[in-house]
C-alpha cells in the first residue's frame, strides 16, 4: 500500500476503448485537483489499450494502475476496481466519457462540508451530467445543496436522468455489483440496496462529469430487448417488492414496473433462462400489483417480439 492515501480513485472499466479512453486522460490530466489515483481496469481488449495506458504511465503526473483480466463483464471490472481503490472515495468514469476540470476540487470542497462527525451517514457527492454542448442531462436537484437517499431522489422528488459523483470506497466494498448474475445488471440496483441501509447522498446542482453518447454505449444497443431481459426483470422486481414504502409518492412509476415485471418475465420464459434464486414476488402487495398489470405486461412483450422480426 502506498504511504500516502489520495482522497480519489477514479476507476475506469474499458473493453476496446483505445479509440475513447483519451479523452478520459485528458480531463484527468487537466483537473485542478491531482491528488487522486486513476484504476483502469481492461476487461480483455484486443486494441491497442494496453500501449496507451503505458505511455501515460511514463508521463503522468498522477499515478496510473493498468489491471488486465479476461473478458468477463463490466461489473466485474468494477468491482475489481474498487478492490483496487486506495482512495477513500471512488469516482467510476467511463472510458468513453470526461470530467469538468473542476469535477474532483468540487466534490473534494463538498465532501469537506459535511462535518466529519456526520460523514458516516454519508455514501456519495453527486452532481450533474451535461453534454459536450453545455445543455445538462436530465432534472436538477430542488435545491443547490440537497441531502437524500438516492431512492427519495429517484420516487419523492421524481429526479431522473444521468447523475454522477463520487462514492466511498469501504461502502461499495459492502455492495458490490452482483457477479453471480450473468450480464447486465442495472447499477442502480446497488445504489438502491445502499440507501436502503440508511445512507445519505449529497446532491447538488454543479456539473461533474461530460457525457458523450456513443454508438456502442449499453444505452444505444437496444436494452429493452430480450438481451438485456434479466437485468430489467432484476430491476422490476426490486421495485415491486424491495420498494414499496415510496409507492405513494410515484404510484404510476410502481404500476410500470409491475408492467415490465411480467414482459421481461415472459422474455426469460421464451428464452429458457433461469432467475436467480432469491428474487421472487413477497407479500400481497406485490403479487397483487403484478396481477393487476400483467395484461399490459403481455402486451408490451407482444410488442418486443413484433419488433424482432
Amino acid at each position: 500500500m502506498p504511504s500516502h492515501r489520495p482522497l480519489f480513485t477514479v476507476v475506469t472499466p474499458t473493453y476496446n476503448r483505445a479509440h475513447t479512453l483519451g479523452r478520459v486522460y485528458a480531463s484527468l490530466r487537466d483537473q485542478t485537483w491531482q491528488d487522486f489515483e486513476w484504476v483502469i481496469v481492461d476487461d480483455g481488449s484486443t486494441d491497442s489499450t494496453r500501449a496507451l495506458v503505458l505511455d501515460w504511465q511514463r508521463e503522468a503526473r498522477f499515478p496510473i494502475h493498468y489491471v488486465w483480466q479476461k473478458n468477463q463483464h463490466k461489473k466485474t471490472a468494477f468491482n475489481r476496481g474498487v478492490r483496487k481503490a486506495a482512495g477513500q472515495l471512488v469516482v467510476a468514469l467511463d472510458s468513453d466519457d470526461s470530467l469538468d476540470r473542476e469535477a474532483l476540487n468540487a466534490m473534494k470542497n463538498t465532501w469537506y462540508d459535511i462535518p466529519e462527525s456526520e460523514r458516516h451517514r454519508y455514501v456519495a457527492i453527486t452532481g450533474l451530467c451535461a453534454r459536450p454542448d453545455g445543455s445538462i442531462v436530465g432534472d436538477r436537484y430542488p435545491e443547490d445543496v440537497f441531502d437524500a437517499s438516492a431512492l427519495d431522489m429517484t420516487f419523492k422528488y421524481h429526479v431522473s436522468g444521468e447523475k454522477f459523483g463520487c462514492m466511498r470506497a469501504d461502502v461499495l466494498l459492502k455492495f458490490p455489483f452482483p457477479e453471480e448474475i450473468a450480464g447486465f445488471v442495472p447499477e442502480s440496483l446497488v445504489w438502491r440496496s445502499i440507501a436502503r441501509a440508511g445512507y445519505l447522498t449529497r446532491f447538488v446542482n454543479q456539473v461533474f462529469r461530460i457525457y458523450h453518447d456513443s454508438a456502442d454505449s449499453l444505452s444505444r444497443q437496444g436494452r429493452e430487448s430480450q438481451q438485456h431481459a434479466l437485468g430489467l426483470w432484476l430491476l422490476a422486481q426490486d421495485t415491486v417488492v424491495e420498494c414499496l414504502p415510496w409507492f405513494r409518492y410515484q404510484p404510476k412509476a410502481f404500476l410500470m414496473a409491475a408492467a415490465r415485471y411480467t414482459r421481461f418475465d415472459l422474455h426469460l420464459r421464451s428464452a429458457r433462462l433461469p432467475r436467480p434464486r432469491g428474487h421472487h414476488l413477497r407479500g400481497m402487495a406485490s403479487r397483487l400489483l403484478v396481477y393487476a398489470m400483467w395484461p399490459v405486461g403481455a402486451v408490451l412483450y407482444m410488442r418486443d417480439r413484433t419488433r424482432m422480426y
